[in-house]
């Protein structure tokens, strides 16, 4: 059964069209990269998946469970790290898993979840206010895999890390990848997923102009190394029409 299926999924916001009937499959076990420059409707789309925003048009859904009618079958499916988290300056690393074990329903072992991100289990007993930015992506990491889900959704996990955060959350994703989870990834920035993830899908203004494989795509651009304003470029081109956004993109 497919992980993800979004079939003509469609966000107006006014006379504002924010996702533009998007369709795209994830595969159970599939990494795939949801890129795209700020503003490209990412963020929208997976908030429809979530059941955060409700579609204007088309349909979501996860490992069959229609996302808007059946939101709980979804969530219990699912781990999210959201863009801009934010963690409970108060709560222990340790209290931060055990509430989301409690809203899971479900135990954690505190100390394997610590070594499954790679967050030193002393950390787990410091409250978050005295984390590092990579410690605290860590943390949110750790609640999202929780329970084990089959599904975790990033959307933007890379803002704010240094090149080192960056490099450990790959590690952890390509892990969780090996492990047959499903990764839906969304980035601005091509670089942090095309070493993680089996298919690109690329989201401009609102429209998904383009899906394939890291090799696909450098065949498309003709070269071995990749831009987002070249993919922009190239698979807008395909459609016969001008990619707008791609000019802060890369």
């Amino acid at each position: 059964m497919a992980a993800i299926e979004l079939d003509n999924l469609t966000k107006r916001y006014g006379d504002s069209l924010a996702v533009d009937g998007v369709s795209l499959t994830v595969e159970s076990g599939e990494a795939v990269g949801f890129i795209g420059p700020n503003g490209a409707g990412k963020s929208t789309t997976i908030d429809m998946l979530l059941d955060f925003v409700r579609p204007t048009d088309g349909t979501a859904r996860v490992f069959g469970y229609d996302a808007q009618t059946e939101t709980r079958s979804v969530h219990e499916r699912i781990g999210v790290v959201p863009d801009g988290y934010a963690l409970y300056d108060r709560l222990t690393g340790r209290e931060h898993l055990q509430l989301a074990a409690r809203l899971k329903e479900t135990s954690v072992d505190v100390p394997a979840v610590c070594d499954r991100v790679g967050l030193d289990v002393e950390d787990a007993d410091r409250p978050s206010k005295e984390y590092s930015k990579g410690m605290g992506q860590r943390l949110a990491i750790g609640m999202a895999t929780v329970g084990n889900p089959a599904l975790l959704i990033f959307d933007e996990p890379t803002a704010g890390l240094d090149p080192h955060g960056i490099a450990r959350l790959q590690e952890l994703l390509t892990a969780e990848v090996d492990r047959g989870t499903t990764v839906f990834y969304s980035s601005h920035l091509l670089e942090h997923v095309e070493d993680t993830c089996d298919r690109i899908a690329i989201l401009d203004e609102g429209r998904l102009v383009g899906v394939d494989t890291i090799d696909g795509l450098r065949a498309a651009v003709g070269s071995a190394t990749l831009t987002l304003q070249e993919l922009f470029t190239v698979y807008t081109e395909k459609e016969g029409r001008p990619s707008v956004a791609a000019g802060g993109a890369d």
